[in-house]
This record gives C-alpha cells, sequence and structure tokens, in this order.
C-alpha cells in the first residue's frame, strides 16, 4: 500500500515535470536551452562517441561556433593535453544519459531528419533522461525513508518538498544537461542500499554498492566523499563493525564487487588515453580545490550564492539532527560530521560560487541527505500545533523557491553577480518580471 502511494505521488510529480519542461524547452528553438554550459562537455562524448568517432573534437567549430545563433550559448568544453584536445568533463553524466541519446538518434534517423547530435530531438530527449534519473532519485529516497520507519506521509511531503523547494526543480526543467541529477540519483541509491546492507547484511548488496559507486565517482569525482554516510546510514558503531566484517565472509563477492568498481571507474582513464596517449591527465588544469581557503560563510550564505539564502528550506532541514542528538546519538555525530564534510570540501573549490548558476548546484547531488533530515524532523513532532507550524514554514519556503527560480530564469537573480542591495531590491517581486 506504500508503495502503490509513493508511485501514485512520483506520477503526479513526473506529469508536472515534463509538462512544465515541454511548455518551456521543447517547443521552436527553445531545445537548445536545455544543454548549456558544463552540460554541452558532458553531452559532447555522446555525438563524439556514437556520431562522429572523434575524441579530439574535430566537429567543435562546426556544431558549437556555426550552429548557434545566439553568442550567450556558445561554450568551449575542451582542453589540451599531449596537444591534443579533449572533454575537460568525467564522462559519467553521457554514459547514464546513453540509452536516451540512442533512441533520439534512432529516431532522427529513421525520420529522415537532422541526425548529427545537434538537432532538437537530442537535447529533449537529454531533458527525458533528466527528469527519468530525477524521479528514480525520489524513488530510491522514498525506499530510504521507509527503511527508517517514517510515516507514509512524511515521505511524500518530503518528496514533493525536493521536488519543489529546491534548486533541483530548476535543474530538471531548464538547465537539464547537467550532472547534478544524475548525482543525486546515484547518491540517493547508494544511501538507499547501503542501509538496507546494515539491515540484513545481505552480500548482493556489496556488488549494488560498488556499481552505484563506481558511477558517482565517474559523473562527478569528489562525489566519491559519500563513502563517508556509512558512519550516520548504519544504525550503530557495532553494525558498522559487522558490515565490514561481513564483506571477509563473502570474498567472491568482494573481488566481485572491487572489480566491477574499478571497471567502472576505468573508463574515463581510458577515455583519456584515446584522447590523449595518456591514461591520467589533469583535466581540469589549474581549477582545484584549496583546502587551505574554503570559503564556508560564503558558499553557505552569501548574497552571492549562499545556499541556505537561495534555497533556504535546506536551513530549515538541519532542524532534524536536533531529533537525531535526541533520540540517536550515533546517527546525529556520523550526519553531523558528514555534512561539515560536506560543505568544507564543496566550499574550497576555486570557483565556490560554481559560475553562472542557481543556488548552490552543487548541493543537489547531496539532497538525499537533507532530505533524510528534513523527514525526521517532520515526523519527529508531537504536538499537532507546532507541527502544523512547521509544516507551513516549509510550504512557505516552497514558494519562494517557486518565486525565486522564476526571477532567476528571467534574470532578476542573476547568474554569478548577485549583491545585497539587487537581492533585497527584488526580493519576491516578480511585477516587474510580467
Amino acid at each position: 500500500m506504500k508503495n502503490r502511494k509513493t508511485l501514485i505521488f512520483l506520477s503526479l510529480i513526473t506529469i508536472i515535470l515534463v509538462w512544465i519542461s515541454a511548455n518551456i524547452n521543447w517547443g521552436d528553438d527553445n531545445p537548445k536551452w536545455i544543454v548549456l554550459a558544463d552540460g554541452k562537455g558532458y553531452y559532447a562524448y555522446l555525438p563524439a562517441i556514437f556520431i562522429y568517432q572523434d575524441l579530439n573534437y574535430g566537429f567543435f567549430e562546426e556544431k558549437e561556433m556555426n550552429t548557434l545563433s545566439d553568442p550567450k550559448l556558445f561554450y568551449d568544453y575542451r582542453a589540451y593535453s599531449n596537444n591534443h584536445a579533449h572533454n575537460k568533463y568525467f564522462c559519467g553524466t553521457a554514459l547514464l544519459q546513453t540509452p536516451f541519446f540512442l533512441a533520439a538518434h534512432l529516431l532522427a534517423t529513421i525520420s529522415g531528419g537532422q541526425n548529427d547530435g545537434y538537432a532538437p530531438i537530442y537535447f529533449i530527449f537529454i531533458q527525458i533522461a533528466t527528469i527519468f534519473y530525477f524521479i528514480l532519485g525520489l524513488w530510491f529516497l522514498s525506499k530510504l525513508l521507509f527503511l527508517y520507519k517514517y510515516k507514509q506521509s512524511t515521505v511524500i511531503l518530503t518528496l514533493l518538498v525536493l521536488a519543489f523547494g529546491t534548486n533541483s526543480f530548476y535543474y530538471v526543467i531548464r538547465e537539464a544537461g547537467m550532472s547534478h541529477i544524475y548525482s543525486f540519483a546515484l547518491i540517493a541509491a547508494f544511501l538507499y542500499y547501503a542501509r538496507k546492507f546494515f539491515s540484513d547484511y545481505r552480500p548482493g548488496l556489496i556488488i549494488a554498492l560498488s556499481v552505484v559507486l563506481g558511477l558517482t565517482i565517474l559523473v562527478r569525482p569528489v562525489n566519491g566523499i559519500i563513502v563517508f554516510a556509512l558512519f550516520f546510514v548504519s544504525p550503530a558503531w557495532s553494525d558498522l563493525k559487522k558490515g565490514v566484517l561481513t564483506l571477509f565472509h563473502y570474498p567472491w563477492y568482494l573481488l566481485s564487487s572491487v572489480a566491477l568498481f574499478a571497471a567502472i571507474v576505468c573508463i574515463q582513464p581510458i577515455i583519456y588515453k584515446i584522447s590523449t596517449g595518456s591514461f591520467f591527465i589533469n583535466s581540469y588544469g589549474k581549477e582545484n580545490f584549496d583546502f587551505f581557503q574554503p570559503h564556508l560563510f560564503s558558499f553557505l550564505f552569501s548574497y552571492k550564492k549562499g545556499a541556505f539564502l537561495y534555497t533556504p528550506v535546506l536551513l530549515l532541514s538541519l532542524t532534524g539532527l536536533y531529533f537525531f542528538w535526541k533520540t540517536a546519538r550515533y546517527n546525529f555525530y556520523g550526519l553531523l560530521f558528514f555534512l561539515l564534510m560536506v560543505f568544507y570540501v564543496l566550499s574550497s573549490w576555486w570557483n565556490w560560487w560554481y559560475g553562472g548558476s542557481f543556488s548552490s548546484r552543487v548541493l543537489i547531488d547531496f539532497m538525499p541527505v537533507f532530505m533524510l533530515s528534513l523527514a525526521m524532523a517532520i515526523d519527529s513532532f508531537r504536538n499537532k500545533a507546532v507541527k502544523g507550524v512547521f509544516i507551513g514554514i516549509i510550504a512557505v519556503l516552497v514558494a519562494v523557491n517557486q518565486i525565486q527560480t522564476y526571477q532567476y530564469r528571467y534574470g532578476a537573480i542573476h547568474y554569478e553577480q548577485m549583491t545585497k542591495q539587487l537581492y533585497w531590491e527584488n526580493f519576491l517581486r516578480i511585477d516587474k518580471l510580467l
């Protein structure tokens, strides 16, 4: 019964997201806005491999420079190593998009249309892929929350908050070519399989965890820090130790898992070898992390790109930490440690605001962790009046997110140059955009 109700709400969320996406992006020349900036780099692997057989991107000038009428859409995703052009970005997102790209290519080919990888149908199918993985991530999140024995109403409310009350919404319906929704789905799956493993210690789950972790790293290597989530996903320290010992009780499962993990993460070095002649290169050049100079406060609270300012429900979700402290002290320490690690690592990137983006887009990847905390808070309030006020605040913050998403789409919230003055001059004002 729980799964049936959850599927009904997931279906409704899917219908809403598809309708909005089609309305905004799928007509006229609008599909070109689906795959922007970094998203072009993630996507470029697909035409490079399946159409042009050219991982040095000799088709770049023709497809990127000569086919775009709007110069704002131009983006060079290439870097150079050993005097060879290669893709600056990692290939995991493209790997997950492959079935959808091939479906688009098949339709474009049999219909006699433009089948060069850059026709509107290809970008529409990329958005369909993003919606698919977002719903898949929500499904894994719901299964995770049920493992924590949260009520059905709590699970459904949490899914709705994530879908419409965070910046995930924008990256599903607008810039769907970015990697973050794909990372979100994988991390939700990792957390679910990890919690499930610590529930019954089935060895087959070791393989599932290794595959999901390998894909997570292939999409965004920094997200490999999700392994530290094991400290709060395990119910207690004794369960964590038991889980580690279990690995060695099933050596064939362990070896198979290691082999699968290695096979997945080795895809990127193989591509580098084909592109540049070297298995290992620094594709990002001088762009790197500086762990001695994190921008923690700016990352979370600044008018430029503060996560808690532009996605305030994330701050509210931390209320759940109080209830973890009250009822599951081990999980509290594990969750707090993990969140602080995420904030520290992500705020240490040289470009801590991550370029043109709405809110802190890199936190989308870790939304399952925030939603786990939010669900804990929703489920733990016993006083009906207090719980009603809390849910009312959530509703207000969902509305704030929708308004600010609308403002961002039309430029009232600038993609990179927000200030205190600009923020308050335009705070929740959509009249200027009508």
